[in-house]
């Protein structure tokens, strides 16, 4: 494995391949032939009435909806562009991203709505709701709309991460209010998807996965985009869903997903005089219609009850297949190091534990903690509560407690760190007790982590709110600090006085396609990361929000 900078995280930009929906061109060519049978009957009267007219039927209607996922920064210069052009757009946002580095702000989202565009949701953190329980899934749908209303925002318009859902997910999207929820793929363009729809129905025939061409990147024309409009307007009309990622220039993003201002504008301008072919731009809320539905919250995940311990699965006896890590948990760390995690039978009890082998080390850390998610994993918190915290460890140089909160929005901030622990041979019991959670948490994540290049095993993790009850065995301590100075240079407890340090904004990775003949629900988003961008003290200040799979976007 590779030494890694964590400040600066890899961008993976391979193309995936453009794969589709299963074909519907048999079903076309019957209706074609039904026609012809048609005309055969009626006679050549029927046939002059045509002549002349446009493959579409007359006064067949095109609806073009230009819509831009994920709320990049450069999102406001496609706001620009369609203004400039009498054009408005739909704005697919997932709210955990705002005021963000790399994003855009809520001040930015209301310049974009008082144009008249529409601001849809994408969820919260932009997962693949198709790989979490239901609870989850609802969460990050309702909450996003939540967060997006509280900040002013009619919110009727969804579009699925990675375009992957299944009808579970479809009936949470219409649980959560949305009157419509865009897919990806499912109609014919040169890129692929052949012998599919030129277009979706206007109603949708499934408002909660309605049919898009596959994403516009960098390697369509102009041209491209035009004969997805004039393949609609040729026959029958219809309604033709674009969809956008970053605009600038000189292909910015790694993964290409990203369509030059000019080329955007030249589309635009195009656009705009498409009316005298009956072609129109709205919003996907001006398509869909529907009033506003009241928003509503998912499932609010509990802190731990009375006497229980709120670590998930924490002897890590159950293992992800997926990771390979314990379920529930993750592998998080920033800075230049190589760290290496693997599942062991070293445990202090039962069968398996979590070694981790710090290799290369400059900066940073890494480290074993729950998943940074909404609730599925993620132990709740009660703000002004204190939480004991306790694992099983032995290693070869110090560790300390890493802690992390869950925001009201859904984001995560890094919070603070215990002091350290000495290397210990065999395994050592680390306890510490928190400083009250901070106002307007709503969760908590923790670790052990390794600040230098040596060995950490880890198991049996705990974590019970001090005001809630006290261990069954044992008293919680403060944190034993190291006795003498270590030969590594340890992660501070608590950061310095305005540091404010950022990760460089994010690419984005191509998503996981189904195989040609699949249907959409093998949609999947890209695997996980080995290990995720959780950055401590030396990059951010106590309080301060952070993306952990920002470069795990794409649609």
């Amino acid at each position: 494995m590779n030494s890694r900078d964590w400040t600066r995280p890899s961008r993976h930009g391979t193309r995936h391949p453009r794969q589709h929906r299963p074909p519907t061109r048999p079903r076309r060519n019957r209706v074609l032939g039904l026609i012809s049978v048609l005309a055969l009957l009626v006679g050549p009267a029927l046939i002059a009435v045509g002549a002349g007219a446009p493959a579409g039927a007359a006064g067949a209607r095109t609806v073009v909806s230009l819509t831009f996922d994920d709320g990049n920064a450069d999102a406001t210069v496609a706001a620009q562009t369609l203004q400039a052009n009498g054009l408005r757009g739909t704005f697919f946002v997932p709210s955990g991203y705002i005021d963000q580095p790399g994003y855009m702000s809520q001040a930015d989202l209301h310049g974009i709505a008082a144009a008249g565009n529409e601001i849809g949701g994408h969820s919260v953190t932009h997962p693949d709701l198709s790989t979490m329980s239901r609870d989850e899934a609802t969460r990050q749908l309702c909450n996003d709309r939540v967060n997006l209303t509280n900040w002013g925002f009619q919110v009727t318009s969804l579009a699925y991460p990675f375009a992957s859902a299944t009808a579970e997910t479809e009936s949470i999207a219409q649980q959560c209010g949305y009157n419509s929820a865009r897919g990806l793929g499912d109609v014919e363009t040169r890129f692929g998807c052949a012998g599919c729809d030129l277009a979706e129905s206007i109603p949708p025939a499934n408002p909660y996965y309605t049919k898009a061409p596959d994403q516009v990147d960098n390697t369509w024309t102009l041209a491209d985009l035009q004969n997805v409009v004039t393949n609609a307007e040729n026959n029958g009309g219809g309604w033709v869903q674009l969809t956008f990622h970053h605009v600038c220039a000189n292909n910015c993003d790694p993964g290409g997903l990203s369509i030059s201002p000019t080329l955007l504008d030249q589309f635009a301008a195009w656009l705009a005089a498409r009316s005298s072919n009956n072609t129109v731009v709205q919003t996907v809320r001006e398509v869909v219609g529907g009033a506003v539905a009241p928003a509503a919250p998912g499932p609010v995940p509990p802190a731990p009850a009375p006497g229980a311990n709120g670590a998930p699965n924490p002897g890590l006896e159950t293992v992800d297949a997926t990771t390979g890590l314990p379920q529930c948990w993750m592998a998080g760390g920033y800075g230049v190091n190589t760290p290496t995690f693997a599942t062991v039978p070293e445990a202090h009890a039962g069968s398996i534990a979590e070694r981790l082998t710090m290799a290369g080390y400059v900066d940073g850390d890494a480290k074993l903690l729950p998943k940074l998610d909404l609730g599925e994993c993620s132990p709740g918190a009660t703000p002004g509560h204190t939480y004991a915290l306790k694992a099983w460890y032995k290693s070869t140089a110090p560790t300390q407690f890493a802690v992390y909160y869950r925001t009201a929005i859904g984001t995560w901030a890094y919070w603070t760190s215990s002091p350290w622990f000495a290397a210990a041979p065999e395994y050592t019991a680390a306890e510490w007790t928190t400083p009250p959670v901070p106002a307007g948490a709503t969760g908590i994540s923790f670790g052990l982590n390794l600040f230098g290049n040596g060995q950490l095993h880890t198991d049996d993790y705990e974590l019970h709110d001090t005001a809630a009850t006290q261990p069954s065995s044992g008293s919680w301590t403060v944190g034993t600090t190291t006795p003498t100075a270590p030969t590594t240079t340890p992660g501070p407890v608590t950061a310095a006085a305005g540091h404010a340090k950022q990760k460089a904004a994010p690419g984005k990775h191509a998503p996981g396609k189904p195989a040609p003949g699949t249907d959409r629900s093998s949609r999947r988003g890209p695997a996980e990361p080995p290990v995720h961008y959780v950055p401590g003290p030396d990059e951010l200040r106590p309080g301060q929000t952070f993306l952990p799979d920002a470069g795990n976007l794409g649609e």
